[in-house]
């Protein structure tokens, strides 16, 4: 932090951060953003980050914003960074959040409004637009002003020459964090300018960056790693960022790692999940391409770090140019604004082998022979101003190196508590030693060891579930299950982690009704109904499939005394397999030994899906009409289902097509009717011709148009059933007859003039428009500007259509050259 301060003297908050980097280094690239894990779709300078930052900093605190809370709820883009640091300019207390959910309530997104009580939304003019729809799903939405950023420039917020950002504190709150990955109760960790200043110090100084540092990132950017690490530190050090969405890396998790060597990474990182994806899919050709040499830092953090994987990851991508130096393991939670502690840059991972049931005992000794051991990796020093201690939880006590207990933190970057949570405030943010002085403590629920100053993670006091480097909590998954069935019994289910192939898997057991262990004794159709509902249940709510749903006779859940759940001994008892199931499912298996109905498939579309289904969860074959769910899917496993699909077929679809349409079936039926290539229609079998149907009324929707309508409403902006064509065409053109020649068209074919506007009940319906002459637009490119031909066609090619009026069909005509039109 010293070097940069050198630089900088005076700063306090990455408001004058942003402002020195756009005074002395205007024209230099802060961010790029890559669309798709591959094309670069938008960039940043410094010069025109500060602008716009300035731009809606001035126009929150015209509002009479400074002070307030606003949401940011973007897609993954540039928009995002721009919002966050605009609020920052402009005093406001910024809430980031992924966007809500199109087509059904968001009960994480919900109990945040509830909490926070924003007074904006901050978003793109496309959620805004639907902001209606939103608060009726999420009623904490509905006294929420939305605000499309990218409609807001200078002029608009009365910017003039000399405004200047609000004076901030280095005490004040700079956003609130949210914590929790489940969908009730999220606490807001209260992230101070100050603290913020800090923590980006400490990874500037301990990951060695500086202005020629390039760090790529795919984690979300409302994910505390996502922000402060991707997004903030390279504003920090002066860097350049390269950005992309965490859908594109889970789909091909190869993106990734092309955007280091294209890029020249020297920095880099995610949850240790995302190295083992990159192992398990990142084939021998498509390493063969790889140059990994220029990456310097690779962080791993956000979940327990596995010694099996940095092995396998280093072992496997040694030949392209990888170096097992560049590992850097490191800790670090929301509370403590991020990061805690790290490796020496360039020193790799520190391991050791430790006497297994010594652990047990809360020791940490060396493996001893013939006996279980256990691995574990060192996740560095805390900085020198930063201070990690290990404490009893029960007495309160220091305890000395070799001896685990709680890992408690104290610091400059340890945050301001939680949002108005003043008790639980206190609990986890106020803790003092027992045998030590005034020094206040966070009390981190993790536990660990010191050795020789390094830190060491052993597990957790509190029942936090890390999945895929997400925060699960047990009792709202808890929750969610006894609510999906009505056999299953209020209060008496326990959800917890266990180790399944290196990767933390979660299990869920839960007691169900006398009555209902007796009918099912008869008739176990409904119990495999009940073990069918708790899954999709736990999937949709938390997007995370159980690995094992075990249904037990009642009574036999542990409890306290005082009747709270013992997650703990219930998860030795299922490792044990003391537990008496009265039915059990686990990933790949059916319940309760039956088999469960199974269709096969009737088209060859549905063929070519049950292969990649298949292939993707492991099984020898699965049924059209299975749900994605039941099988145990998550967002992972759709994201890699999509990735084959759109591979297999040639066409683009939305992740959203494969959470409301589960099924092969349902997918099916959307490619058959939707961009597929003509081979593969081609390929289906041929159906009876439809008799045409009069045409002096308006006509109901067919299953696929109702299909795609409803996809529609979801995501109106979204161009993946756009069909785009460009032809080159050279020589004399006749401007007015190409026109008519596509008027005639449209004339023509009715679907190209066919609308759907809402019916009686905003019920859809087919309306056939009267033909008419079609636009077609001369945009002259000839000149300097015929470099933007690509540019113009693209974002021509991606505009939304109009599906109430239509047509759908649009032209434009480029004009290159007096001889030349595309």
């Amino acid at each position: 932090m010293g070097e940069f301060l050198g630089a900088f003297c005076g700063v306090s908050t990455l408001v004058d951060v942003l402002c020195r980097r756009a005074q002395e280094s205007p024209s230099r690239i802060a961010y790029r953003f890559l669309a798709d894990g591959e094309v670069e779709e938008d960039s940043l300078s410094y010069a025109e980050l500060d602008r716009r930052a300035r731009a809606l900093g001035a126009f929150l605190r015209e509002m009479g914003a400074e002070g307030e809370r606003a949401l940011l709820l973007y897609p993954p883009g540039l928009e995002f960074v721009t919002a966050f640091l605009g609020c920052l300019y402009g005093g406001v207390v910024a809430v980031p959040a992924y966007p809500p959910r199109s087509n059904r309530p968001d009960s994480r997104l919900q109990a945040i409004a509830e909490d926070a009580r924003p007074r904006l939304a901050l978003t793109t003019p496309a959620l805004r637009d639907r902001a209606a729809g939103f608060a009726v799903q999420n009623p904490s939405l509905a006294g929420v002003r939305w605000i499309a950023t990218a409609e807001i420039t200078g002029v608009e917020a009365g910017l003039a020459g000399n405004w200047r950002p609000a004076d901030l504190d280095p005490d004040w709150p700079a956003f609130l964090q949210y914590t929790s990955g489940s969908t009730a109760t999220p606490k807001g960790v209260v992230v101070r300018h100050g603290n913020l200043v800090h923590n980006e110090g400490l990874i500037q100084a301990a990951f060695g960056q500086s202005e020629d540092s390039v760090i790529v990132g795919w984690l979300p950017l409302y994910h505390d790693m996502g922000l402060i690490g991707n997004v903030l530190q390279p504003l920090y050090c002066g860097a350049t960022c390269v950005l992309m969405s965490p859908v594109a890396f889970l789909q091909q998790p190869v993106r990734w790692l092309r955007a280091i060597d294209r890029y020249r990474a020297t920095t880099s990182g995610g949850p240790n999940f995302a190295y083992e994806l990159c192992v398990r899919k990142v084939g021998p050709e498509e390493r063969r391409s790889l140059d990994l040499s220029s990456w310097q830092v690779a962080f791993n953090g956000a979940e327990p770090v596995r010694a099996e994987t940095l092995e396998r990851f280093a072992e496997v991508f040694a030949p392209c140019g990888f170096r097992r130096e560049a590992f850097f393991p490191c800790y670090g939670l929301a509370e403590a604004t991020l990061f805690v502690s790290g490796g020496k840059r360039g020193a790799g991972a520190s391991l050791r082998e430790l006497d297994a049931g010594a652990l047990e005992r809360n020791l940490a000794q060396p493996a001893r022979p013939e006996s279980p051991s256990r691995w574990l990796v060192g996740c560095g020093h805390a900085p020198p101003d930063q201070r990690v201690v290990i404490a009893d939880p029960e007495s309160r006590l220091a305890l000395p190196e070799g001896q685990v207990g709680e890992v408690w933190i104290s610091g400059p970057s340890v945050a301001g508590g939680y949002w108005n949570r003043p008790e639980e405030t206190e609990r986890m943010f106020g803790a003092r030693l027992a045998d030590g002085g005034p020094e206040r403590y966070l009390r981190t629920g993790d536990l660990g060891f010191l050795v020789e100053g390094s830190l060491f993670l052993t597990g957790r006091v509190k029942d936090l579930i890390i999945l895929r480097g997400r925060n699960l909590y047990p009792q709202d998954i808890e929750r969610t299950v006894e609510r999906s069935h009505p056999a299953l019994r209020p209060g008496c289910g326990a959800a917890f982690a266990v180790e399944v192939d290196g990767e933390e898997r979660l299990v869920v057991v839960q007691e169900v009704e006398r009555d209902a262990e007796r009918r099912w004794s008869r008739e176990p159709g409904e119990l495999r109904e009940a073990l069918e509902a708790v899954r999709r249940a736990v999937a949709e709510e938390h997007e995370a499939a159980p690995y094992t749903v075990v249904l037990v006779r009642i009574g036999t859940v542990p409890k306290t005394s005082s009747g709270k759940i013992r997650r703990g001994s219930c998860r030795e008892d299922f490792l044990a397999g003391r537990l008496e199931p009265v039915g059990v499912w686990s990933q790949g298996e059916t319940a309760v030994g039956e088999d469960v109905p199974w269709e096969a498939p009737r088209t060859v579309t549905e063929q070519r899906l049950e292969r990649i289904w298949a292939e993707v969860f492991g099984l020898e074959r699965v049924g059209v009409d299975q749900d994605l769910f039941e099988l145990g899917g998550d967002s992972l496993k759709a994201a890699q289902l999509l990735a084959r699909v759109q591979d297999a077929f040639g066409t683009d679809l939305p992740l959203d097509a494969l959470f409301v349409t589960p099924t092969i079936a349902g997918l099916a039926a959307v490619l058959e009717h939707g961009q597929v290539p003509a081979s593969a229609v081609a390929e289906a079998p041929r159906l009876a011709p439809v008799p045409r149907p009069p045409r002096d009324h308006d006509l109901p929707l067919s299953f696929a148009q109702r299909r795609l309508w409803f996809l529609h409403q979801l995501d109106p902006d979204n161009p993946v059933h756009n069909i785009a064509a460009a032809v080159r065409l050279e020589g004399r053109l006749d401007i007015a007859a190409l026109a008519q020649a596509f008027s005639e068209i449209l004339a023509r074919h009715e679907a190209l003039r066919t609308g759907f506007p809402a019916g009686p009940e905003d019920e859809p319906r087919q309306v056939i428009f009267p033909a008419a002459p079609l636009p077609l637009p001369v945009v002259d490119l000839s000149g300097p500007a015929k470099a933007e031909a690509r540019r113009i066609a693209s974002n021509l090619a991606r505009l939304p259509f109009d599906l109430e009026r239509g047509p759908f069909l649009r032209t434009a005509l480029l004009r290159l050259a007096p001889e030349e039109h595309e």
